[in-house]
């Protein structure tokens, strides 16, 4: 198996990337919204801005005359990975409106924690109290913005569990793409293999809950803009997503979620004149703290077998 991390580069290049992935997922989830707001079909708009960037990823893959191998192995990484990327975001689409988006937000605080839980029981991390500590801080931070904008979900309580899973989800994607990282090909090439897969997982969904809403993507000009800026962000955001995961590894990865949820709270708050939500300094600090320790932590090196890679 391919070596995806390389313990020798967690430097200010993961960390600048983490801050950068951190801010494009908070800003595709706005686009969302705003989208929504416009009367876009959610789950439609969601998989044609994923397939759409997944399109440019592989083109530019092409053009760039990088690695490009199909074969089982890829394939299988494509369709995996894209199912582990499609079915949260599916899950939470489909559930918003019977859970509302403060539950739906508490469930994005966990995958950092479940991702370290499982790379740790795999071998992929150490235990190390710098890097556990930064995760329980940046957990916190993300618990303590979610539960501010959390609401009453009695009426739901089959759509809440459906959530709760979704942390786990997208921790046991996390840690998949370490561990199957297919060796000779490029972050580029991996990314829009597993955004093409995703938006291929998605389409059942489109046709079961959203039939023949395609054309409504073209039904005004708002629509048409915020689904092309969707794209262009969808496309550097998982470039770079790929790049943090080689480079640092997949619970360093996992941070993205507390630093969006910080950033789109801001964004929301500055931007569409949304209100901050209580304890909001408080959140940004901790998730800051957890974020640079964890980050410091991360220089401790990983398991010698892990540095040195074995092929496959």
């Amino acid at each position: 198996m391919a070596n995806p991390v390389d313990a020798r580069n967690t430097g200010p290049a993961a960390f600048a990337c983490l801050l950068l992935v951190g801010t494009l997922l908070a800003l595709s989830l706005i686009l969302a919204k705003l989208a929504d707001q416009a009367g876009a079909p959610r789950l439609t708009f969601l998989m044609v801005g994923i397939g759409g960037a997944g399109l440019i990823l592989t083109l530019i893959t092409a053009a760039s005359r990088q690695p490009m191998p199909i074969n089982r192995r890829i394939l299988e990484y494509g369709l995996a990975s894209g199912f582990l990327l499609a079915t949260p975001n599916a899950l939470g689409f489909l559930a918003v409106r019977h859970v509302g988006a403060g539950f739906l937000s508490l469930s994005f605080a966990f995958p950092v924690l479940f991702t370290w839980i499982l790379a740790t029981a795999m071998g992929l991390e150490r235990v190390r109290p710098a890097r556990l500590l930064g995760v329980m801080l940046g957990l916190a931070g993300g618990l303590i913005l979610a539960a501010a904008k959390a609401g009453d979900v009695s009426a739901a309580p089959g759509w809440a569990l459906l959530i709760l899973a979704m942390p786990m989800l997208l921790a046991v994607g996390n840690v998949y793409r370490s561990l199957r990282w297919p060796s000779g090909a490029s972050p580029l090439f991996l990314a829009g293999l597993m955004m093409l897969g995703a938006a291929l997982m998605l389409l059942p969904f489109v046709l079961v809950s959203e039939p023949g809403q395609l054309p409504a993507l073209l039904a005004s000009q708002r629509i048409t803009v915020l689904l092309g800026v969707e794209v262009l962000v969808f496309s550097v955001l998982y470039l770079f997503y790929f790049v943090l995961q080689k480079i640092a590894g997949p619970v360093y990865l996992s941070q993205m979620g507390t630093v969006a949820a910080v950033v789109g709270t801001l964004i929301a708050v500055l931007w569409l004149g949304e209100a901050p939500p209580p304890y909001l300094g408080l959140a940004g600090t901790l998730v800051a703290l957890g974020t640079l320790l964890f980050h410091r932590g991360a220089r401790a090196g990983l398991p010698k077998a892990l540095r040195q890679g074995v092929s496959e």
